[in-house]
């Protein structure tokens, strides 16, 4: 009895997983796809005035990647004026003077002026990452006489390279299709062995979280934004308060998006191999890390959203192959009936649906498709970074930007 409550128990529930697949396939903003992209750019197309743009870059600790970056965003090619503020917050590697080196060798090649601004203490109430974002904008701000403020302004990392033509296509997408945030997720690293597990499962998972497509259109109530790259309108971040409305966010980029979108304006988010993270994560560890610090914040520290988190996790990614393993092994032992047959037949449906949407992603990181019937197990270690996530939350181990604690909530 309590074996045929067993298998009516894992039919069902790989039942209820399959048709979960099944909408979030066809009817979830197309989260699987890669085709959120900006439009190519338009040869000839004529445009003579081109805004202000001030580029903000938070920076600490960051004088190991400052070389293999910085030279590519003050080098961009980009017909307006531009100026790039790098806010050097309480560094103690030297990354305020590696950044002043690397902008006046850049000044002397005809690149864009840099100024390093020295962080403030970090006040009560402001996430670290925010602080220096707000201290670059102020800067930014400040150095412009009113007439002449940027029309837009440019909130990037350290430990993104840039493309030569990148901000030029970023302006263009914002002028053209009356944009108030144009973000695009910079390409990660996916190069050491654990890279090419865990990096793109994690833009996956973001993007089942954060479908481009609703994120894009203005009907849609889903808000959401890419931290390495979010090309804002000035007028647009001023009208709703400022960085000071999302003091506290220690997901900065999600923060930011919600905070314009809500405010009626246009957004959009998409991916890009023109701008990419150099950051490396060379172990599990590092990865661990780099999704434990924020899992449990994105759950706003809610205990109900964080069981619920894992029990979908379970149901979407685990009942599935634990179904169809399951009815193989009731078959070889001469086992039949309705439920052994939609407990295997739901859990196939669920992990080839599955499967087959992860293969643009691993298309798009230019990995093997071999890789996709195996999503389940990452999703496993996705469902224990985020206990983890709470661990740490609760044992008192703070997130941290760049090994800058944040408040505890």
């Amino acid at each position: 009895m309590c074996q045929a409550a067993g298998v009516l128990g894992l039919a069902i529930a790989c039942a209820v997983s399959a048709a979960a697949w099944v909408y979030l396939v066809a009817a979830h903003g197309g989260f699987w796809r890669t085709g959120e992209r900006l439009p190519p750019r338009r040869a000839g197309s004529g445009r003579t005035a081109w805004p202000t743009v001030v580029a903000v870059v938070p920076a600490r600790n960051e004088a190991d990647s400052l070389p293999g970056t910085l030279p590519g965003l003050l080098a961009q090619d980009y017909p307006g004026e531009f100026r790039v503020f790098l806010v050097d917050d309480g560094s103690d590697d030297g990354t305020g003077g590696v950044a002043a080196e690397l902008g006046e060798k850049a000044a002397r090649d005809g690149g864009a002026p840099l100024t390093v601004v020295s962080g403030r203490p970090r006040p009560g109430g402001w996430a670290g990452k925010v602080w220096a974002m707000s201290q670059g904008l102020a800067a930014a701000v400040d150095a412009e006489n009113a007439a002449a403020r940027p029309a837009y302004v440019l909130f990037t990392d350290a430990d993104i390279a840039w493309a030569p033509t990148a901000l030029r296509d970023l302006v263009e997408a914002a002028e053209d299709d009356d944009r108030a945030l144009i973000s695009q997720m910079a390409l990660l690293r996916a190069e050491t062995a654990w890279e090419r597990v865990i990096v793109p499962a994690f833009v996956y998972f973001f993007a089942q979280l954060y479908p481009f497509k609703k994120v894009n259109n203005p009907r849609s109530r889903t808000c959401a934004g890419a931290g390495g790259c979010m090309l804002i309108r000035a007028e647009a971040l001023e009208r709703v308060g400022g960085l000071e409305r999302m003091k506290g966010a220690l997901i900065d980029d999600v923060a930011l998006g919600t905070l314009l979108k809500r405010d009626g304006n246009r957004i959009w988010l998409g991916l890009t191999t023109d701008i990419r993270s150099d950051r490396p994560y060379p172990s599990l560890g590092s990865l661990w890390h780099m999704i434990a610090r924020s899992a449990y914040v994105q759950l706003r520290y809610n205990p109900a959203l964080l069981a619920g988190t894992l029990i979908g996790l379970l149901l979407l990614y685990a009942v599935p192959p634990a179904g169809v393993i399951a009815a193989l092994i009731a078959v070889a032992l001469g086992a039949t009936g309705g439920a052994v047959a939609v407990t295997g037949i739901a859990g196939l449906l669920g992990w080839g649906l599955m499967t087959a949407s992860y293969l643009p992603m691993l298309r798009f990181y230019r990995l093997s498709p071999l890789r996709a019937p195996a999503l389940p197990l990452i999703a496993l270690l996705y469902a224990a970074m985020t206990a983890d996530s709470a661990r740490r939350h609760y044992s008192g181990r703070a997130v941290s930007w760049r090994g800058r604690a944040a408040d505890r909530v």
